[in-house]
């Protein structure tokens, strides 16, 4: 197989990468050359977001068998990628999200749910869930539905993070002491490793799948018990985690998510969006998802390796929660 990755250097993209090389693929690279392709791919260096970027593309002879592409940003960079590619790839895959879905989501919701409103293929950046979905609809555009695959990844955790959300509970953790755990514990969480996601993407592709899919684990996979509970093994047991009641969080002004990476509180509709979704169809199509304690294991090995610093997005804020402010709830509590 063929694969023509659009980015490759970082989080999803990287993943894709070396999963494909370590199925044997011969593996294309188009990057704006930030960061280092990985090693035993080829090389195309170009910039999506200024005019004429894609020449390197257009220039060269190569097809493929399969186009990856996981851009988040202006859609038209998918469009002009899509147009340019479409008589030279058979597939087109494009990392979505589930921020596609129209707001309030009813919990476990399918593809077939409502999709938002004011999304273009053609439009410059503007919100971050209309321009999946006018990513989405570039590719349909381009490849028709029958050689197209939108996958709706959710909360993508593992190796090469670098939205900051896994590696701050990991360095949380690590530094030790009483440690805000958000309760419940046993609240269940639905993420997908960005390894399993890689895998899913190539099996999709071999298999010459098409159509929209919500990529997550299924419900429940794990809970933020288990989450917190396999950081604070891996970074050396000095933690101690303090459950804490959501009310209790709330009140202190704490965000769900931004603040406290992965957490929702329950009952509420952002934890029916982002993790109680329907994922039978990606299931039944092949996605198979690693226990909690690998992701969490692998990704504070790759940390270490690194220096012990993950690479922040520039265009991604900062997760996590001030330490003053843990230590006020905590010493309330």
């Amino acid at each position: 197989m063929r694969l023509l990755m659009l980015g490759g250097t970082e989080f999803v993209g990287r993943a894709v990468v070396e999963a494909a090389l370590g199925r044997g693929w011969e593996v294309t690279v188009f990057h704006r050359g930030r960061h280092e392709a990985p090693p035993g791919v080829r090389s195309l260096l170009g910039d999506r977001t200024e005019p004429g970027g894609p020449a390197a593309l257009d220039g060269d002879p190569g097809e493929w068998d399969v186009v990856v592409d996981t851009w988040s940003a202006a859609p038209r960079a998918v469009r002009d990628a899509a147009r340019l590619l479409r008589g030279r790839a058979r597939r087109y895959v494009y990392v979505s999200s589930c921020s596609v879905y129209a707001w309030p989501r009813a919990a476990e919701h399918d593809e077939d749910a409502p999709l938002v409103e004011g999304a273009s293929a053609d439009a410059e950046q503007t919100a971050y869930a209309q321009d999946k979905r006018g990513g989405e609809l570039a590719v349909l555009d381009a490849f028709g539905e029958d050689r197209s695959v939108l996958v709706r990844a959710g909360l993508i955790l593992g190796p090469y993070e670098n939205i900051g959300r896994l590696p701050w509970w990991l360095a949380r953790t690590a530094r030790g002491g009483p440690v805000l755990a958000p309760g419940p514990r046993d609240l269940p969480l639905q993420y997908v490793d960005v390894r399993d996601l890689a895998d899913w993407v190539l099996h999709a592709a071999e298999r010459e799948l098409s159509g929209p899919y919500n990529l997550v684990s299924p419900q429940g996979h794990t809970t933020m018990g288990e989450l917190l509970e396999a950081c604070a093994r891996v970074t050396g047991g000095a933690a101690e985690l303090r459950w804490t009641e959501p009310e209790v969080i709330l009140q202190a002004g704490i965000q769900p998510w931004t603040e406290l990476p992965v957490w929702v509180p329950p009952g509420s509709d952002l934890h029916d969006a982002l993790h109680n979704r329907d994922v039978s169809r990606a299931v039944a199509a092949g996605l198979s998802c690693r226990p909690v304690e690998e992701t969490v294991a692998d990704t504070w090995r790759w940390l270490q390796d690194i220096g012990g610093a993950a690479p922040q997005r520039p265009d991604r804020p900062r997760s996590g929660l001030d330490p003053e402010v843990e230590a006020k709830v905590l010493g309330a509590g």
